[in-house]
């Protein structure tokens, strides 16, 4: 046998040796460390030594902040209701001698931890509540899992509320209620939107009347001032220029023949100025032909005949004054003959206006 091999075969057991008694730890790792069944110490990141054949690695941690998701737990609401409610936790492992010797699975004891800490707190609060209040759960759970698990070496950073799943029977009655406030709240915007728009109408509409009615105001005001302006100028000029009795009556006969037009006019009522109108002309222009001055005796003159003729001014008044004394008494055929008719038409049906007093006939 060759005398080289054993020390070969120290050499390599020595290599074993030390090789066993190099332990590296990776950053944010923890190894817990037993000699003959006892702890001893735990190991920091890095480089560590252990005795060969006597320390040994019982737990390797992981210092970092883990997530445990339960799976969905059923529990009973104050109104005694099932819900199923899943949770999140965010741990991390702070003493990792207490999460290896203070308790056999801490994975297992923070998942039923968090199950009883629910019934008690879910218990408490009715299915409104539970839906509407999970920052109030997540607060009141993670501060009993905080408390218990402090001393297990382990400490909850946060706890949420995954999801909470009330009953089928249940979902289908909130989306109902749900459905039936959408439905309400849109009703109510609705019926707002058509009150505004109709208060807005009517505001319009009164704007629009207030401006129309000043509007017609204003133009009655500007007309009326237009009528009593044209009606005092008339009677200023005819106050200056002293209009006598016969202008007077000759422009109220004028006026007559405008009351008979009109496509509506069957019959017209003679008023019983007529007759007094007709009266003053005819006086009037008679009265200037019975008038004769010297002037006009000396313009008379005979004809050959020995007959005396009318020549100058008086000829010409003579003949405007049988020529009113003409219309006079024709017109006062035609008063007489209306007011027949009038009469006549009066016997077989409504009764006429009865002749005011002066009227003649």
């Amino acid at each position: 046998m060759d005398p080289a091999i054993p020390f070969i075969i120290l050499a390599v057991l020595f290599v074993a040796l030390a090789l066993s008694a190099i332990r590296i730890v990776p950053q944010a790792r923890a190894y817990n460390i037993e000699r003959f069944g006892r702890y001893i110490r735990t190991l920091n990141p890095g480089l560590n030594f252990l005795v060969p054949g006597v320390d040994r690695v019982n737990t390797k941690f992981d210092l970092r902040e883990q997530v445990f998701s339960s799976r969905p737990q059923p529990v009973i609401t104050e109104d005694n209701l099932v819900v199923n409610i899943d949770t999140v936790l965010y741990y991390q492992i702070t003493a990792p001698k207490a999460a290896a010797y203070e308790v056999a699975n801490y994975i297992q004891a923070i998942d039923q931890l968090t199950v009883t800490t629910l019934r008690n707190v879910i218990g408490s609060m009715d299915l409104e509540r539970t839906l509407t209040s999970r920052e109030e759960i997540n607060t009141r759970l993670r501060g009993v899992l905080d408390e218990t698990t402090g001393k297990w070496g382990i400490r909850i950073n946060r706890v949420e509320i995954k999801a909470i799943d009330p009953p089928p029977t249940i979902k289908e009655a909130m989306e109902k209620q749900m459905r039936a406030d959408r439905d309400k709240r849109a009703a109510i915007l609705h019926a707002e939107g058509e009150r505004q728009s109709r208060i807005l109408k009517a505001e319009g509409a009164r704007q629009q009347a207030i401006l129309e009615a000043q509007g017609d105001q204003q133009a009655a005001i500007l007309r009326a001032d237009g009528e009593a302006q044209a009606v005092e100028r008339v009677f200023q000029a005819v106050h200056d220029n002293d209009a006598d009795a016969k202008m007077l009556a000759y422009k109220y006969l004028e006026t007559l023949p405008a009351l008979a037009q009109g496509e509506g006019n069957t019959f017209w009522v003679i008023p019983g100025e007529f007759t007094e109108a007709v009266k003053n002309v005819t006086h009037a222009f008679a009265g200037d032909a019975a008038q004769t001055t010297p002037s006009t005796e000396k313009e008379r003159g005979t004809d050959e005949h020995g007959q005396r003729s009318i020549t100058g001014p008086d000829a010409t008044r003579s003949s405007s004054a049988q020529a009113a004394m003409h219309a006079a008494e024709a017109a006062e055929k035609a008063v007489a003959d209306a007011r027949d008719d009038v009469r006549r038409a009066g016997a077989g049906g409504p009764t006429t206006p009865s002749p005011r007093e002066g009227d003649e006939g």
